[in-house]
């Protein structure tokens, strides 16, 4: 198996890309890499981390970096030697079985369209964000691949999802609710009430409409909803996260008894944070790409690289591209239309 690795790709580029790689190579020692980058800068840091000359490591350059700042067509069009560019490529070609990048999110999702294409039956890729809730995690659907989206990919969504969700928690049939407004199929808007007669339609554990300030507390394990409403869910969750935080900051530290309070609760502090930590989850897989995909976070750290990295061999190990094509088919999705129903098994 062969991983392409965007060595420049997020903040902390490309040391902490390549300090994550060598955690891999570690505790990864069947995977190969197509390290994509610019070849000085990244040998600097092979030499820094003690893996130049590692056979299982294969450098490829790549002429530019598309900026966090810059839109994601302009960079698509403008850099085509971008390291963005040049991973999608290796995945098209199949000389990459997957590819992993903490960088722009909008140009991986648009090369990735356009170069590998979308896997048969599968009309938009989706992006897969995992947050924790009361009992463990939950995955949400579409995380900000697609702002507009028809009930059609949604039901697309929920498949791809299930099918994550299985490997991710070890599930036979992992719930599945469509967020809304309200829990009747009546609430809504036009979107998700169309979506919600695909989705009691399909061959998943689909258990109606979820609203967004129960999915922390209930136990539903795949949340689907459109990509302009899944990423403001997504950004407003981590900002609260953030402000809570600081307000504990500003709480703890009023008197002298509370500083020795938190100082006691240290360690549940730091087992809290774990428990939101998106260095554990690595990355999001755009799910529904003919090539396995993983999207880091911008702010990635050694951890989370090395992190995606496992997640995007255990992917190619599960055969997650095999099933959700077989679901598809299964479900009685062709060409775009949805011909079936639970009967279509």
């Amino acid at each position: 198996m062969r991983i392409a690795v965007d060595a420049m790709g997020g903040d902390f580029a490309p040391g902490a890309v390549i300090e994550g790689l060598a955690s891999a190579l570690s505790d990864f020692p069947t995977y190969e890499y197509a390290l994509v980058g610019d070849l000085e800068k990244v040998g600097f840091y092979l030499e820094k981390y003690g893996i130049a000359g590692d056979p299982r490591i294969h450098l490829v350059n790549a002429g530019s970096v598309c900026e966090m700042s810059e839109s994601a067509t302009v960079a698509l069009r403008a850099k085509k030697d971008s390291t963005i560019t040049v991973c999608a490529k290796l995945l098209k070609t199949k000389e990459a079985d997957a590819m992993v990048t903490p960088g722009h999110t909008g140009a991986t999702v648009a090369a990735t369209k356009v170069l590998v294409r979308a896997l048969p039956g599968i009309d938009r890729p989706g992006l897969v964000a995992s947050m924790p809730n009361q009992r463990s995690r939950f995955l949400l659907m579409d995380a900000g691949a697609n702002p507009d989206s028809t009930p059609l990919n949604l039901a697309q969504f929920a498949i791809m999802g299930e099918l994550y969700a299985q490997y991710v928690f070890h599930k036979a049939r992992p719930t599945v609710g469509l967020m809304s407004v309200g829990g009747e199929d009546i609430k809504g808007n036009d979107l998700t009430k169309a979506a919600f007669h695909l989705l009691e339609k399909l061959p998943i554990n689909f258990i109606g409409n979820v609203e967004a300030d129960t999915v922390f507390g209930s136990g539903v394990d795949v949340v689907i909803c459109d990509g302009f409403v899944g990423n403001v869910f997504l950004k407003g969750a981590e900002g609260l996260a953030r402000t809570t935080v600081f307000w504990l900051k500003q709480m703890l530290t009023k008197n002298a008894l509370r500083v020795v309070g938190a100082l006691l609760a240290q360690k549940a502090f730091v087992e809290l944070k774990a428990q939101g930590s998106s260095e554990v989850i690595g990355g999001a897989p755009l799910l529904g790409v003919n090539g396995i995909c993983i999207i880091g976070h911008g702010g990635s750290t050694p951890l989370a690289v090395r992190n995606a990295i496992r997640i995007a061999g255990e992917c190619v190990e599960f055969g997650l591209n095999d099933k959700i094509v077989d679901k598809i088919n299964a479900s009685g999705m062709v060409h775009g239309a949805f011909i079936g129903g639970k009967d279509a098994q």
